[in-house]
């Protein structure tokens, strides 16, 4: 079938295989063409599929030649419908490390049940023995309780006072006024339900009573500040007061790994485009802007450029990961230096709909958006027949 992107809002329902498996390849290429990282030797990384997860999983493997292990939730193809991005990028990962001869196992399941903690437990038991790194890198906007069994639902809103300010559909540039009511008390608490870090804590501390985290194991998850003009939508928001929480569990399970050795962090990342981010009002427009400005400084780093990074600058390579004690790592740092923010606040107050194109990236966004898909990658030809049914090697 010929395969075309068809987008919902800031959703896009189809995926390409080969275009997904270009960009995997080109994150490769680009790991392997860096310094060699030291370190990680068998490496879990819970919600793999895509954005930093991914990216974790291609670092650890080809930069440092660890062994992998990927859970995340993704679909196969289905008659006339493709399979999800998550889907083709990780049958594109497995199939380029069996060709490095890298041991990898892919597990296809919901990473909040305690089923797929047993698998996975299970499968490092007989084929792994430990894990000496786990990423948590799970984005859902739903999780059901795997002890009470309550599904909860995640919500993109401020707390206690409406908020208002600009935003833009990324796919027309058109700059409008948004305005987001506050939550509700449950609202909150649901978010942080889904989005905290609760589940974290239950798979460290599940891998942990099996024996199969070894001595001195790191774990890190991974989170956003940001600038003040998103921190009513985003950090003061339902997300940032999940965040708060995850920030809280790195806390708590660095105590608990220090009788192992071990530590743990959360790794605040900079702002890039992510389904999740798209769907966020103000967002869009911001990330347009810092890109631009970014790009202009020569600073602007993707997804597999911040994990290598946080990996050779601050978990590995003799990094130091988090000085301050706080168990913050800020690979936000360059997004968040003085003069990049100055700029992107002074043309945030100037843009409208007719300057988008000249005061932010609006280009690189929408790029940047349609290759989470695998669409708009150089050297695919977008009008060939092409098989949406793919398999994932070693799938769980």
């Amino acid at each position: 079938m010929i395969i075309q992107p068809k987008t919902r809002g800031f959703i896009c329902t189809t995926a390409h295989p080969e275009g997904c498996a270009k960009q995997i390849q080109e994150q490769i290429d680009y790991v392997k063409a860096q310094k060699k990282l030291t370190g990680p030797v068998n490496v879990l990384v819970i919600g793999a599929s895509t954005g930093y997860g991914l990216a974790s999983r291609i670092a650890a493997a080809f930069g440092a030649g660890a062994n992998t292990i990927g859970v995340f939730f993704d679909k196969a193809a289905e008659g006339i419908r493709t399979a999800s991005a998550g889907w083709y990028n990780s049958a594109a990962f497995e199939q380029a490390a069996a060709e490095q001869g890298l041991k990898s196992h892919s597990i296809v399941g919901d990473a909040f049940s305690d089923a797929i903690k047993t698998t996975t437990i299970d499968l490092i038991k007989a084929e792994y023995g430990t894990v000496d790194l786990v990423v948590y890198s799970v984005a859902s906007p739903r999780r059901t309780h795997p002890v009470t069994g309550e599904t909860f639902s995640s919500v993109i809103k401020p707390v206690g006072t409406a908020y208002t300010n600009k935003t833009m559909n990324f796919h027309t540039g058109e700059v409008s006024t948004v305005t987001i009511e506050p939550a509700t008390d449950d609202e909150v608490r649901q978010t942080i339900a889904v989005m905290g870090g609760e589940d974290w804590g239950m798979w460290i501390d599940q891998l942990q009573a099996a024996g199969v985290l070894a001595d001195g194991a790191t774990t890190v998850a991974y989170s956003y500040i940001g600038p003040k003009i998103t921190h009513p939508i985003y950090r003061d928001g339902t997300i940032g007061q999940a965040k708060n929480d995850l920030e809280q569990t790195a806390i708590a399970l660095n105590q608990k790994l220090a009788v192992l050795g071990g530590r743990a962090f959360v790794s605040v990342n900079k702002a890039l485009v992510t389904q999740s981010s798209s769907a966020i009002p103000v967002v869009p427009l911001y990330i347009s802007a810092l890109y631009r400005v970014m790009k202009d400084k020569e600073l602007n780093e993707n997804c597999i450029q911040q994990m290598y990074r946080l990996f050779a600058e601050h978990l590995y390579n003799g990094g130091k990961a988090a000085a301050d004690g706080s168990h913050l790592i800020r690979i936000d740092n360059w997004e968040m230096r003085e003069d990049v923010q100055i700029e992107v606040m002074r043309r945030w107050n100037e843009l409208e709909t007719d300057n988008v194109p000249e005061l932010a990236d609006l280009e690189g966004y929408r790029k940047d958006f349609f290759h989470l898909f695998g669409f708009q990658t150089e050297g695919v030809d977008y009008e060939a027949d092409t098989d949406p049914s793919v398999e994932i090697p070693n799938q769980v």
